[in-house]
């Protein structure tokens, strides 16, 4: 999968790429040469006492290391270059990945994993690329030409060779395959506390409530030494690559020098050539040490790059239409024709054989007890998720077919938990009509019962919203879900339990409110309330998925006993009636 992915989006930067290999190759043939030079001055110059040639030599060498740092430098900036816009277009094509799963893909991987899968998970693979194009071309070079030119000082040395590589390659190998199942456990482990961090974050008003704090905070630490262990096994083997490679290095130099200083004496070799062979010696070990660094990220990155391609390879469940139907004629006529919906694995459905008509200026409400599917019918209208059974069609066109923005730009929803983005109150008004005016904000607003509230702060419209809308109370933030709503004014509302943080007396004044707005609408109204639904054109009771019951608040209430049982449960008989 490394492989895979790293060829997939380094294709763009093939010229990058090119230069990169040019640069290297120039910097290590540039850096391979030295040392022969060295010998050279030794054996030519000092020897011998000739000054002109050490410094005709000497220039020679500092043109030469001149132009090995210059190819260096101008390698490094485009390969910082390649990686760094390596990681943009994978984190892009990520993000737009799981912006385009389903429900069903978003709950299968969680929250915390796509989001560490995408930050933590594409910088390692990052960085191997950022090493790949800094190492991976001058190790080779300076491997194999470093024996060679090694070769070139001295034959009777060379066995040296045969025996130090492999023992440091096979030194390398042992320490990387116990790195690799460690790193998998390392990501692993990143997700469990980005999972749990996420929670407290987000329920630290109900930590604190039921005084819960001892019991996070162990929990917490349960997963921070989980992943410490982890990753201390994972810095043990890492640990120790470093200084194995030391000390083959060190014994590979006294090496050379007591035997290379034998064959000085006997005269089969010259001062000048052992130094060269020597520097060459030590050229090769760092290339491997440089290799070695390289190979250490290469077990994290492809764990990463395994859970990336997992992303990338995971195709939505809601699929675009090959031809979508860009226009349709009539204005929000909704039509569900024994729909049905089972998750992945369940034994049994949660909706089965769901069918009514809406047509606009129409309101249906769903009411039922909690796990009734209420919510999974309003999901399967803007293909949150699609139906595994049966038809969801507007204005006569399968939502299936339908183009997905001209499906969703006809669609406001209101969702169960209303969620606010970081901005202020008119950037979330705005967000699906980005040129609303102000007076269409304030009307919106005013319709949904917010104005007060709203005009009572500082900065009014341009008041600070936090993620997720956490400095507002939950009334006032499914007010300013509404409002945005209606600030799209679309053909279809879908509000999915929209009023349940509303005491009765807003509910009922933005009920009326929205009566005039919404009249050449469709409006779908989910509730777990009799109040907010009972001036409904069409009531649907759903009991395990099921329509057990239809009509209008009196006709259900004449003769429909799961209705009855709901009522009877939230009014008295004189309300009721």
């Amino acid at each position: 999968m490394l492989l895979r992915l790293m060829r997939t989006y380094l294709r763009p930067y093939r010229t990058w790429l090119t230069i990169i290999v040019a640069l290297q190759l120039t910097a290590t043939v540039a850096m391979l040469y030295l040392p022969s030079l060295n010998a050279d001055i030794i054996d030519d110059g000092v020897a011998t006492g000739d000054t002109d040639y050490i410094v005709r030599t000497g220039a020679i060498m500092l043109g030469v290391s001149l132009l090995q740092i210059a190819c260096s430098v101008v390698a490094v900036w485009f390969s910082a270059r390649t990686a760094m816009s390596f990681g943009r277009d994978l984190r892009a094509d990520v993000f737009h990945r799981v912006g385009s799963f389903s429900g069903r893909e978003l709950a299968q991987f969680g929250a915390p994993s796509l989001i560490t899968r995408n930050t933590n998970d594409v910088q390692q693979v990052q960085m191997l690329t950022l090493m790949t194009c800094t190492m991976a071309v001058s190790v080779p070079i300076m491997m194999v030409g470093g024996i060679l030119m090694a070769m070139r000082e001295d034959l009777g040395l060379s066995w040296l060779l045969a025996v130090v590589v492999p023992a440091l390659f096979l030194s390398v190998g042992v320490v990387v395959s116990q790195m690799v199942p460690s790193f998998r456990l390392v990501q692993e482990r990143i997700d469990a506390v980005n999972r749990v961090l996420r929670e407290q974050i987000t329920g630290i008003r109900v930590v604190r409530a039921f005084v819960r704090e001892p019991h996070e905070t162990a929990r917490f630490a349960r997963a921070n030494d989980d992943l410490t262990e982890v990753s201390v096994r994972a810095g043990r083997w890492m640990a120790t690559m470093f200084p194995l490679v030391m000390l083959v290095v060190n014994v590979s130099s006294v090496a050379v020098i007591w035997f290379g200083g034998h064959r000085v004496d006997q005269g089969q070799m010259e001062v000048g050539a052992l130094t060269a062979f020597l520097s060459y010696l030590m050229q090769i070990l760092m290339s491997v040490m440089m290799g070695t660094f390289m190979l250490m990220m290469v077990p994290r990155s492809s764990v990463c790059a395994d859970r990336i391609s997992e992303v990338l390879d995971t195709q939505s469940s809601v699929v675009p239409p090959a031809s979508p139907v860009r226009e349709v004629v009539g204005r929000g006529r909704l039509e569900l024709r024994d729909v049905g919906f089972t998750y992945p694995g369940a034994e049994q459905p949660v909706l089965s054989g769901v069918s009514f008509e809406a047509h606009a200026g129409q309101t249906v409400a769903v009411i039922g007890s909690t796990g009734a599917g209420k919510s999974t019918l309003v999901n399967l209208v803007p293909r949150l998720f699609d139906a595994t059974a049966g038809q969801v069609r507007i204005d006569g066109v399968g939502v299936r077919d339908l183009d997905p923005d001209v499906l969703w730009s006809s669609i406001g929803l209101v969702p169960q938990r209303a969620f606010l983005f970081t901005g202020t109150v008119a950037t979330n008004l705005r967000h699906g009509k980005p040129d609303a005016t102000d007076e269409e904000l304030w009307r919106a607003l005013e319709i949904a019962q917010a104005r007060d509230f709203v005009e009572a702060m500082p900065e009014g419209l341009d008041a600070p919203i936090v993620q997720g809308g956490t400095n507002v109370s939950g009334g006032q933030r499914q007010r300013l879900a509404i409002a945005r709503a209606l600030v799209r004014r679309p053909e279809i509302y879908l509000f999915d339990d929209a009023f349940s943080a509303l005491d009765l007396a807003t509910d009922a004044r933005l009920r009326a409110a929205l009566k005039p707005e919404t009249r050449d609408a469709t409006v779908i109204l989910v509730a777990q309330r009799v109040a907010s639904i009972r001036d409904a054109d069409l009531i649907l009771v759903l009991e395990d998925g099921r329509v057990v019951g239809r009509g209008t608040h009196d006709e259900l209430l004449a003769g429909n006993a799961t209705y009855q049982e709901i009522v009877a449960s939230q009014l008295s008989a004189e309300e009721a009636a």
